[in-house]
Parts: C-alpha cells; sequence; structure tokens
C-alpha cells in the first residue's frame, strides 16, 4: 500500500502544480491551453540550470524566471494581440517542445537525455528515517497540499480573489470600479508560470533526476482537463488531478503485476483514456446547457 501511496503521490504532485496554474488562469477568463510547454520548460531549465551551475537553487530559479516569461508571451500575444488564447496555448506549447530539444542540441550537440547530479531535497534527508518509505519523496510533495489550500484561500476568501474572478466572468464590471482585467490576467498567468515552474521541477528532479525530450508526455493537457473536471476550483481541480494520477499508479503497478499478459501500451494509455472519461463525465453531470455555455465561451475566445 505504501508503495502504491508514493507512486500515486510522485505521479500526481507535478500535475496538481499545473492543474492549479490552470485552474488560476481559467478564473481570469483565459483557457490556457499553453501549460503543456510551460511544464516542459520548467524540467528542462531546472535539470539544466543545475547541471551547468552545480546550483540547484539556481536551477529552480531559471525554471521560474523562463516559465514566468513564457506566461508573459501568452498574456502579451492575447491581451495586446488579440490572438485567439485556445491557438496561442497551443503555440506556447509548441515553443516549449522545441524550444526545450533546441537547448538541449546547441548544449550537447545532440538530443540526449541529460542526468542531473542531485534531485530537490528529500523527506529521508530532512526528517531522517522517522518518515519510513516514505522518505523518497521530494520536499515539493509536502508543500503541495498546502499551497493548494493557500490557492484556495488567495482565490475564495481574498480581495484580490474577487477581483480576479470579476475580470475574468465581467470584465466591463471590473473595470467599472476601477480593476483592470488585462492587469488581473497577466498576474494571474505569472503566478502560474511560478507554478508551472515548480511542477516541472518536481518532475524532472523529484524522483527521476533527468531531462529527456517530451518527457511531460501531455502531462499539461491533462492538468487542463483537470480543471474542467474539478469546475474550475482550487480544491476540486486538484483532485481531478490526483484522480489521474491514481489510475496512472494503477497503470504502473499493473505493468508490474502482469507483465507481459497485458499490452504495455494500453497500461500507459489508461491516465488519458481516464482524462477523456473523466471531461465526459464532468460535461455530462453538469448537464447539456452548462456544456453547451462551456462550448460557447471556447469560441468566443
Amino acid at each position: 500500500m505504501d508503495e502504491f501511496i508514493i507512486a500515486t503521490l510522485r505521479y500526481g504532485t507535478p500535475l496538481v502544480y499545473v492543474t492549479l496554474a490552470g485552474v488560476l488562469a481559467q478564473r481570469a477568463g483565459i483557457w490556457n491551453l499553453g501549460l503543456e510547454g510551460l511544464m516542459i520548460v520548467g524540467c528542462c531549465a531546472s535539470v539544466l540550470g543545475l547541471v551547468q551551475t552545480g546550483s540547484l537553487l539556481f536551477g529552480l530559479g531559471l525554471a521560474v524566471v523562463l516559465c514566468v516569461l513564457g506566461s508573459i508571451l501568452l498574456w502579451f500575444v492575447v491581451e495586446k494581440l488579440r490572438a485567439n488564447p485556445i491557438i496561442a496555448g497551443l503555440g506556447l506549447t509548441g515553443l516549449g517542445l522545441g524550444g526545450t530539444d533546441l537547448a538541449v542540441q546547441a548544449i550537447y550537440g545532440s538530443q540526449a537525455s541529460v542526468t542531473a547530479p542531485e534531485g530537490l531535497p528529500r523527506l529521508g534527508a530532512i526528517f531522517g528515517p522517522a518518515v519510513g518509505p516514505y522518505g523518497v519523496l521530494s520536499i515539493l510533495v509536502v508543500l503541495m497540499p498546502f499551497v493548494v489550500i493557500g490557492l484556495w484561500i488567495l482565490l475564495r476568501r481574498t480581495r484580490f480573489g474577487l477581483q480576479l474572478a470579476a475580470a475574468g466572468e465581467h470584465p466591463f464590471a471590473a473595470r467599472s470600479v476601477g480593476v483592470s482585467p488585462s492587469r488581473m490576467r497577466l498576474v494571474a498567468l505569472s503566478l502560474g508560470g511560478v507554478l508551472c515552474a515548480l511542477g516541472g521541477a518536481e518532475l524532472a528532479l523529484g524522483s527521476l533526476q533527468i531531462f529527456a525530450y517530451g518527457m511531460t508526455a501531455g502531462r499539461g493537457f491533462m492538468g487542463f482537463s483537470a480543471v474542467i473536471f474539478g469546475g474550475g476550483h482550487p480544491i476540486g481541480s486538484s483532485f481531478a488531478a490526483l484522480f489521474f494520477s491514481v489510475v496512472g499508479a494503477i497503470g504502473i503497478r499493473a505493468q508490474l503485476m502482469f507483465g507481459d499478459r497485458v499490452p504495455h501500451d494500453l497500461l500507459l494509455a489508461l491516465p488519458y483514456v481516464a482524462t477523456v472519461a473523466g471531461v465526459w463525465i464532468s460535461g455530462r453531470l453538469r448537464g447539456g446547457a452548462r456544456a453547451a455555455a462551456v462550448s460557447g465561451e471556447l469560441r468566443d475566445y
């Protein structure tokens, strides 16, 4: 049981961070399909920064800076150039995937995997043997529930959260009381960039200590789906992300148990099947009218 919980947390923690970034963007009125690109940038920057300088803090700082800059680029294209947010987000994903591949080839001369000399601080190194088998988990896993609760408080119990919701849902009303929807979206996307950097760093340095091209494997899109499945609520969307993570952990466990008796690709596809099913169930539970409204919002953007 401990192994299953550890696998779920390892799989789910990066996904939760990216999902929260999507929640922030959604509250600001933007459906952010650039999460995948920002996450892969966080993976690459944290590993390359660590390898090139030997400093973990530099790697994390580089990841945060680049992800925030990517988020600002998305804001500029959407707000100033009036581009479609869906297309702009997909463009950002393509930029992230291609840019990280180009960076690795420019530094190492080939599309090789980059191994980091160390990873994020582990619970075992901090608290000793008292944490038992959970000592292999990184510090970002422990911080994850606090980040979820903190974001819920920020969005639901503060003046900033009210202004952000107004900017996303009723921008004209927000502007009439002196709140700039454009500025609120910039802040929301920038905070989301920080969360994507943390999610990417956890994926690359939390357990693997490696960067490989395309290692996010669609987790950014799964995070976007978790936002829809969770209704844009920080806690609900986080639970949706963890649900996808449980399915992923079941797939990993099934590979060990069944071996060659079940096709390997089928087991790897389980989290993505769960993602599609979760979005479908979410639409059914909210009813046809709500699903139509969401589709209308996407067309408007």
